[in-house]
Parts: structure tokens; sequence; C-alpha cells
């Protein structure tokens, strides 16, 4: 087990942060952990999920699923029905990175799934396979949290692992566990629609503070024991303001 881990939260497209948090990684010293959401609303988000998946491949890096890579998951099984609901949550950029820019307009979606699912297998095998969770020492991380009524959280729907939220956020945590999670933004966990720093509660700690929302995209860093260092660039760019 190497001796720090050093996880990265919702990315949602910006490589441009990535990468800059990616200078810091040390794959001989760091177990990396994408809290899942590496995809949709941001510009690059096929570049990021590639990059993602190469670091899996070549550095034993762990992805979670989020409930953005289940959404394409979906859409590419049932296009017709989920294909809109997909685009308003930000698949838009997730389809044409994968075929063309205004691919969405010129193709049903029936065909935007067949020319993905035909072209991209190997990606989507991938996908499929992602962990929902990832346990290193005292840490859990997991994308959006886990179901704390149960007596065993790892009992826990798969659709709670990638959507849960104030039933997580405010249950008491009983597991022994340090849960790292993204997916609900730390402006909301906060209540003050602008916090930028990590939200630490009950041995909970949010990471994602809405990088393609013009927040920030943290990499946090932790010991066996304890955070060491949060790492975190702002978005001063790219800013998504809805379907595009």
């Amino acid at each position: 087990m190497k001796p720090y881990l050093f996880v990265i939260g919702d990315v949602h497209g910006q490589l441009r942060l990535l990468e800059k948090l990616l200078k810091d990684y040390d794959p001989k010293y760091h177990q990396l952990v994408f809290i899942g959401d590496l995809i949709d609303r941001g510009p690059e988000s096929v570049a990021c999920m590639r990059l993602a998946k190469e670091l899996v491949e070549s550095t034993q890096a762990i992805y979670l699923k989020g409930n953005h890579e289940d959404y394409l998951l979906r859409f590419l099984n049932d296009p017709e029905t989920i294909f809109d609901r997909y685009l308003v949550n930000g698949g838009q950029a997730t389809i044409e990175g994968l075929l063309h820019k205004g691919a969405t307009l010129e193709y049903s979606p029936t065909e935007m799934a067949l020319m993905i699912r035909s072209k991209e297998k190997e990606l989507i095998r991938f996908l499929k396979n992602l962990p929902y969770y990832y346990e290193w020492h005292k840490y859990l991380c997991v994308h959006a949290g886990v179901n704390l009524a149960l007596t065993h959280w790892q009992e826990t729907s798969h659709h709670d692992y990638l959507w849960i939220r104030e039933a997580f956020h405010h249950s008491p945590n009983q597991t022994g566990k340090t849960i790292i999670f993204g997916h609900t933004i730390t402006q909301v966990l906060a209540d003050d629609n602008q916090s930028l720093e990590l939200w630490q509660s009950d041995q909970k700690i949010g990471i994602d503070s809405g990088a393609t929302y013009g927040g920030a995209l943290h990499g946090v860093i932790f010991d066996a024991t304890k955070l060491i260092q949060d790492i975190s660039y702002k978005n001063y760019t790219d800013i998504w303001t809805g379907e595009r």
C-alpha cells in the first residue's frame, strides 16, 4: 500500500485544472483516486475521462463511478428515454466529444448511441466496471455517500452510492471511517453559496467545490491518520451555465 492517498474531486471536463493538480501526483507515493464525475458540463469531458482511464491502467489509480458516468451508460442503453434529461445535465459535452461538435443536432439519440457503442467498446466496458467505493486505511472514498441508516454501509444501493445527498450529510457517521465524497458542492453543504473550502463534519469530508461552475477543483492528500494537504485551483475561465 502506498504511503499517501490523493483524492481528486468532481472534474466535469475541466482538463486545465486537472492537469495542474496532476503535477503534484507521484505514482510511487500516492494512491490516486478520482471521486467520479470526470465528464459532462465542462468542455474537455472526454479528454478528462480518457486521462483518468490511462492513469488507472498505467499507475493503478482508482476511478470511482459517479452519477454522470452512469448517466452516459444509461443514455447508451436507452437513448430515446434518457437523451433530453442527459442533455439538461450537461451530456452534450460528452456526446459531442465522443462524436463531433454539432452531433446532438445532426443525429437522433438512437443514432448517436449506436455510433458511440460501435466505436467505443473498450471505453464502455471500462465505465461499466468502475467501482462504487474505495477503502484505504481508515478512509472510505465514494462519489455521493453511503446509507448511514444501514447496519452495514457496504449494503448501500448502487443508486445511493451515486446520488444520495441530505440523508447522508445529516445522519450520524458510525461507520468508523472518514468518508471522502463529492457530488454535492461545498457551497451547498456550507449553506453559504460561496465556500471553496473543503466541508468537514462528523468524519465526512466533501471535496466538490463546483469547479465547472466557476468554483475550484480540489486534490486532497492524506496519510494513514490525517489530512495533510489540500491543493485547489480556481476556475476563472470556463463556467458552465446550463445546457450547451
